[in-house]
């Protein structure tokens, strides 16, 4: 009986520190996002950062409510959003794949959604609509043509995950192929805001697009929390997760169209971004393991540092002219990723 007991104290003591990391990583990032409204070409303080962030956005110092409300705070949720899908879509995939080295990317729905943007770029003009409305909602619209693709090959050939990687390595390459064409076609100043989309940058984002990427997550997570054991126990292998009764294509076909959903989401208003789907599963991993319930907000809090912590880098430095967020996560998750290998070869 006091075996029992101490297994008990022993995983009640196991969650209590795995949500205490959750709970640390958290406070990292909102230490972040307040450093990502502080910096800026406009040079604004802590001090009035914190009495603009009280005051709201009908403050009386209507320049401090401008910049921080309307043209900053826009910018710094999106980055939390995106990167919050793109870390839970990163971890999923990595799941339902059985591959350490699967992203968004891995199934071609990134390239996909650079095609819809830009198709719209290019023929933007003989559209019915506006060009700031037609590129997210022709990027989106590509990234679930990609994910029905890539659903009608694992319907019709089974869900393995082999199967899945080389039904998405054929959409990468189809997608990247389409995208190429539109290059060589376009005029050379089109073909400028085509390459600045596929950077990826927060410089898009708005209210507007804050409060479409909100409903997506909130529309995806129920059904994404609802598999969380499921997903657990799919990490323990295939014939495991099927000896408890679990449907496992079936639930790697669910799982497929809630990450082509968040990826199309975060892509689909700041452009292809990459690194962040792979570089924040491992972590969250190595900082709660493999218990999803756990996983899960911890990917989506990784994602979301990577990228605010991404976007400060870009203002720091170059104030004036931003880097678009796209090229600092690129540029920082080679050596992440380097790191992630060297600790899983110590294990």
């Amino acid at each position: 009986m006091s075996l029992v007991a101490t297994e008990r104290s022993g995983f009640g003591r196991s969650g209590l520190t795995r949500a205490a990391a959750v709970m640390a990583a958290f406070a990292v990032l909102s230490a972040l996002m307040v450093a990502d409204l502080v910096t800026g070409p406009a040079g604004l303080s802590l001090d009035e950062v914190l009495r603009g962030l009280q005051d709201g956005p009908a403050g009386s110092d209507r320049r401090l409510a401008t910049i921080l409300w309307h043209l900053r705070m826009p910018q710094t949720l999106m980055a939390a959003l995106v990167g919050c899908a793109l870390g839970i879509a990163g971890l999923l995939m990595q799941t339902i794949l059985a591959n350490p080295l699967a992203s968004p990317y891995t199934l071609g729905f990134s390239a996909a959604a650079g095609f819809g943007a830009a198709l719209v770029i290019l023929f933007g003009t003989a559209l019915p609509v506006a060009t700031w409305i037609g590129i997210p909602v022709a990027a989106f619209a590509a990234t679930l043509i990609a994910a029905g693709l890539v659903q009608l090959v694992a319907r019709y050939r089974g869900a393995s995950p082999e199967m899945l990687v080389l039904a998405g390595i054929a959409v990468l390459f189809f997608f990247q192929s389409l995208q190429s064409l539109l290059q060589f076609m376009a005029a050379p100043e089109v073909l400028q805001q085509i390459v600045f989309w596929l950077f990826g940058s927060l410089l898009k984002a708005t209210w507007t697009s804050v409060k479409v990427l909100t409903a997506i997550l909130l529309l995806t997570l129920p059904f994404v929390l609802r598999e969380v054991w499921s997903l657990t126990a799919l990490r323990l292998g295939d014939g495991n997760a099927a000896s408890l009764g679990l449907d496992v294509a079936a639930l790697r076909r669910r799982v497929l169209v809630m990450v082509a959903l968040l990826t199309a989401g975060a892509v689909s208003f700041t452009g292809t971004i990459g690194f962040v789907g792979l570089i924040a599963p491992h972590v969250g991993r190595a900082l709660v393991g493999e218990d999803h319930r756990f996983g899960l907000p911890m990917a989506g809090i990784m994602g979301a540092i990577v990228l605010v912590a991404a976007s400060v880098t870009g203002k720091i430095l170059s104030p004036g002219a931003v880097i678009p967020v796209g090229i600092i996560t690129a540029v920082a998750g080679i050596p992440m990723l380097l790191g992630v290998i060297l600790m899983k070869g110590r294990t």
